[in-house]
């Protein structure tokens, strides 16, 4: 039995996105658009303290509810499985202490927000008001008050990475020594966070519709803190407004929420608001790094030093605990780079404000820009250009697979001609003729970033990094419906991704049914199997090989009937286009379906009786991940006097492998590439001498608009990853990782001549000025 490609539906298919229609019609069903009967909408007082003790509370008569009335209820706890790591545990609701500004003190319930929202202004809470940590390179300091008693310091972890003693510099050598700084941000999906608890007092069980991606790992977490067992809960992720990992943690409104709902025997409802958002959730991309390098006078990459500080919050949130940014950092800075030598010591501390969780593109996004400011400092200082020094020491293709200084499994890819792709259609040449003309207040820059992007993680990499949750075999359900139609199911979930759209793709692949035929089910732990969710870009990968996996099976079933209806030898069935065929005779996949379940006399002999439905698991060939890679170029102009940055192209050559749907890889590649500039630009959650937030609403807290954007230009190259089932790489968060290092190279490009150099993000203009003010002038040789 063989398959044959189908051009236009399958793998490589530009198809247009099937889940688009009921969106831009308004057919979406959110948390916000759940009505039930006898429900109850709850709202939380919150601690205006960024550190303080709770001395005592008074609550009004009504459905008020503090820490004592959870009877039975433990707080949420992430532990790290690396040596030395410090537990935390995040209650529920805060009853000793209060740790950061907008944790949950009390919840109230009424039939509407506006009244649950009254009642929480009549709740008294006596705080005695603490020293706060706000700057995570003080949280270590002797002095420093301590965030959770028994700890020796404010840090969840210290890991180390070393390769041995660093070699002595050869003659002609240059060192550079650099500290970067990337700000605190707040993810800003277009729907919050949310959730609705049900519960069933029949069947004694929990319905917990959460804005998730990741239902499963909510019910392991939510089980943990009821101390139910978990037939008894059921998660369902319903439409969702985009995640970007803001939405990948349980959260201590659901494990409330679904408290009060069997409490109280009545539906509660949570929705979070904006300012909530914003006080509670500014928990990703603040890291300072300290980075000393060294180059021979080639621009060969000799040694790599760095000392990294993450800050991580307050407690360490589920799953993925404290510390996978600093676990990341030690491991991925040196990137897609060749290295004799490298040590990286980093810091999980713990400061008074939200804790963190995975950011889109996670640590990625801050080593990049670690990294590829020190090589354009590296060149400067040797006299080379931006893109001969990266080209000096990137791994080349005639090196793959190849396993970088920290054991990082490099698949597959050619990054010298990303590079090379990327300075041809930015025209370098032609603004670097720019530039000597250039006699105004105005300065034009040019800035490179080479990154990888290692995604769809396996079972050893998050067991090595510690993470309490360690991905294992994916699986997916596809069953034919006895009129010819397929329903899949996956346990990941599809908020902005389009899955509905490719893994009916690759079922087409597989199977040749017509996408609209299939049916994908998804979000829901009593319908889908167990899977860790969507994170890591590891859908199509995963879920994709999964799906691929179990349609294959199935597609063998159909093989084996249909040869018997065509009176035919099974290995000259192809199944394809929605038929399978022997010679001249066909059947379609209706007919083998409709004979299956509904003409079962007409089956042969021995036919396989687990039917037309099968459940598979799929792992990819090295579990170390997939690598895309990308080379983004950007040219900027920056003033003088005002400090404005105007971006003026940008250019990312990126490499997905084998593009599922190219069409889909250019929507995740754009959106990326704008929340990079957000980041580069505008995003920064500061916070005072008392750890305040210091944005509480959009007009504090900058987000990029359209007129920010640049025309943005994107080249594919597909380098077929040997690991995955297609050659499909993870690709859904490579373009936020590379932006605010081409970026802030832009502006340090078009610095240079008065020896000005920037080095934190977001480049506002106060730091850009504050960069000129301080610029060393260059001496001339």
């Amino acid at each position: 039995m063989t398959t044959k490609p189908h051009a236009g539906r399958g793998v490589g298919a530009s198809l247009l996105r099937k889940e688009d229609d009921r969106f831009l019609r308004g057919r979406g069903r959110y948390i916000g658009d759940m009505r039930m009967a006898d429900m109850l909408e709850m709202a939380f007082v919150r601690s205006p303290l960024a550190h303080g003790r709770i001395r005592g509370a008074q609550k009004p008569e009504g459905l008020a509810f503090v820490a004592a009335d959870l009877e039975g209820v433990t707080g949420i706890r992430a532990d790290s499985g690396l040596p030395g790591f410090r537990s935390s545990v995040q209650p529920i609701l805060a009853f000793d202490k209060v740790r950061h500004v907008g944790e949950t003190v009390a919840a109230c319930l009424a039939p509407t927000r506006a009244e649950a929202e009254d009642l929480a202004e009549q709740v008294d809470i006596d705080f005695e008001e603490l020293p706060a940590v706000h700057e995570m390179t003080r949280a270590r300091d002797k002095d420093a008050p301590l965030l959770h008693e028994g700890w020796e310091e404010n840090a969840f972890l210290e890991s180390v990475v070393d390769t041995g003693e660093r070699p002595a510099a050869p003659e002609g050598s240059v060192t550079v020594t650099r500290t970067y700084r990337t700000a605190r941000q707040c993810m800003a999906p277009i729907e919050g966070r949310g959730c609705l608890a049900v519960w069933d007092r029949n069947l004694e069980m929990l319905t917990l519709y959460s804005a998730t991606q990741m239902p499963h790992i909510v019910r392991n977490g939510l089980a943990e803190c009821l101390g139910m067992p978990q037939e008894r809960i059921r998660v369902i992720a319903p439409d969702v407004g985009g995640g970007f990992g803001y939405k990948g943690i349980l959260l201590p409104e659901e494990v409330c929420a679904a408290y009060l709902a069997i409490k109280l025997d009545r539906p509660i409802r949570w929705l979070e608001d904006r300012r909530e958002h914003l006080i509670a959730g500014a928990n990703c991309r603040e890291h300072h790094y300290e980075i000393t390098a060294t180059a021979a006078a080639d621009g060969e990459l000799l040694s790599l030093e760095c000392e990294a500080i993450v800050d991580s919050g307050a407690y360490s949130s589920y799953p993925f605990s404290a510390c996978l940014e600093a676990a990341q950092v030690g491991s991925i800075l040196p990137g897609p780079y060749k290295l004799s030598h490298y040590r990286c010591r980093t810091f999980s501390v713990a400061t008074n404000k939200p804790p963190i969780l995975p950011f889109r593109g996670v640590a990625r996004t801050g080593v990049c820009f670690a990294m590829e400011l020190t090589l354009d400092a590296l060149a400067r200082e040797l006299g080379m250009s931006q893109e001969a020094i990266r080209a000096r020491n990137l791994v080349r293709a005639d090196e793959m697979p190849f396993t970088n200084i920290t054991n990082k499994f490099f698949d597959s890819g050619d990054y010298p001609e990303a590079l090379k792709r990327a300075v041809e259609a930015i025209d370098l040449p032609a603004i670097r003729a720019r530039q000597k003309a250039e006699t105004g207040r105005t300065r034009t820059g040019v800035g490179l970033a080479v990154f990888c992007e290692q995604g769809a993680h396996g079972t050893s990499v998050y067991h090595g990094w510690g993470i309490p949750m360690v991905p294992g075999f994916e699986q997916a359900t596809a069953r034919f419906t006895p009129d010819g139609g397929l329903e899949l199911r996956v346990g990941v979930h599809s908020h902005g991704q389009g899955l509905e759209t490719t893994l009916s793709q690759i079922a087409w692949q597989e199977l040749g049914i017509e996408p609209d035929r299939v049916r994908l089910v998804h979000g829901d732990t009593a319908m889908t199997p167990y899977s860790t969710g969507t994170w890591g870009s590891r859908c199509a990968v995963m879920a994709g090989g999964a799906v691929a996996t179990v349609c294959a099976a199935l597609r063998d079933r159909v093989a084996a009937i249909a040869a018997h209806l065509l009176q035919a030898d099974v290995a000259d069935v192809i199944v394809s286009d929605g038929v399978a065929r022997a010679g001249n005779a066909e059947v379609t996949l209706k007919e083998v379906a409709h004979t299956f379940y509904r003409a079962p006399q007409l089956l042969p002999d021995g036919v396989d009786p687990r039917g037309l439905e099968a459940t598979e698991g799929y792992k990819t060939v090295k579990d170390t991940g997939t690598f895309s890679y990308a080379c983004h170029a950007v040219t900027t102009t920056v003033d003088l006097d005002t400090g404005d940055i105007r971006l003026d192209d940008y250019v990312i050559v990126e490499d997905a492998g084998t593009m599922i749907n190219p069409m889909i890889v250019d929507g995740q590649v754009y959106g990326g590439a704008v929340q990079g500039i957000g980041t580069a630009l505008f995003e920064e959650m500061n916070y005072d001498g008392s750890g305040q937030p210091l944005a509480s609403t959009l007009a504090d807290y900058h987000l990029p608009v359209a007129a920010d954007v640049p025309p943005i230009r994107i080249i594919h190259m597909e380098t077929p990853s040997p690991l995955s089932r297609y050659g499909q790489k993870g690709i859904g968060e490579s373009g936020a990782i590379g932006s605010p290092a081409a970026i802030a190279n832009a502006v340090n490009d078009a610095l240079s001549g008065i020896g000005a150099e920037v080095a934190s993000v977001p480049l506002t203009p106060e730091r850009v000025l504050e960069a000129i003010a301080t610029a060393r002038p260059k001496v001339a040789a």
